[in-house]
């Protein structure tokens, strides 16, 4: 059966409109904005040089289709500037130290980034006086772990046993804590995705 396109899916709903991806030239992030440029958006990115070579955002020619930004979440001043410049009708915030290992290696900059770098896109979010739609993506592994042989349910507590779990658990507590109390009646709608892993073989289907 032949794959549909994407733009199949959405009816045009992206199509000529704003899009601000953090986390843009990671794996993720790069299968994002180019699936977002085959529905017809406007693609701006925000985050760090990509770290493997060859990287999947190079081999997509990234750097010359989308609006291009390197910094770095931690940077509040940063974040907000971006925001408000770019004027995004959608933002899809993906940048993240994304590696329980390094997260035992690197705990203060986990959790800056992952935490704190979660709280600047939301601050830059409040600054925004127009209607925008933004999903802040955390994962499945920021429930408490209990070792249990079922899926987690999204009522399931927060939690983690390594820096990384822990920091998105965190992560989706000011998520839900900013949306309760900054974002009701205003013109930005929050909601937060829980990644999992995903396998590179099925993601290389959605692009025709």
């Amino acid at each position: 059966m032949a794959i549909p396109k994407p733009q199949h899916f959405f009816s045009g709903a992206f199509a000529g409109k704003n899009i601000l991806v953090t986390g843009h030239t990671g794996f993720k992030g790069s299968w994002l904005c180019e699936w977002l440029l085959q529905l017809g958006a406007r693609v701006h990115g925000l985050s760090l040089a990509p770290e493997s070579a060859p990287a999947l955002f190079d081999q997509l020619g990234l750097a010359d289709r989308v609006d291009h930004h390197v910094g770095d979440i931690r940077d509040a001043g940063l974040v907000r500037r971006t925001v408000q410049a770019i004027q995004p009708d959608f933002v899809f915030h993906l940048a993240a130290q994304p590696l329980v290992r390094l997260s035992y290696q690197q705990p203060v900059e986990t959790y800056a980034t992952n935490v704190m770098g979660t709280i600047h896109v939301l601050e830059a979010l409040r600054t925004l006086q127009k209607p925008c739609a933004a999903v802040l993506v955390t994962t499945d592994k920021c429930y408490e772990n209990r070792e249990w042989i079922y899926g987690y349910r999204e009522e399931d507590p927060m939690g983690g046993f390594d820096p990384y779990s822990s920091s998105k658990g965190m992560a989706e507590l000011a998520i839900a804590a900013y949306r309760r109390s900054f974002f009701p009646g205003h013109p930005v709608k929050i909601a937060s995705a829980r990644a999992g892993n995903v396998r590179a073989h099925i993601l290389f289907q959605l692009i025709p």
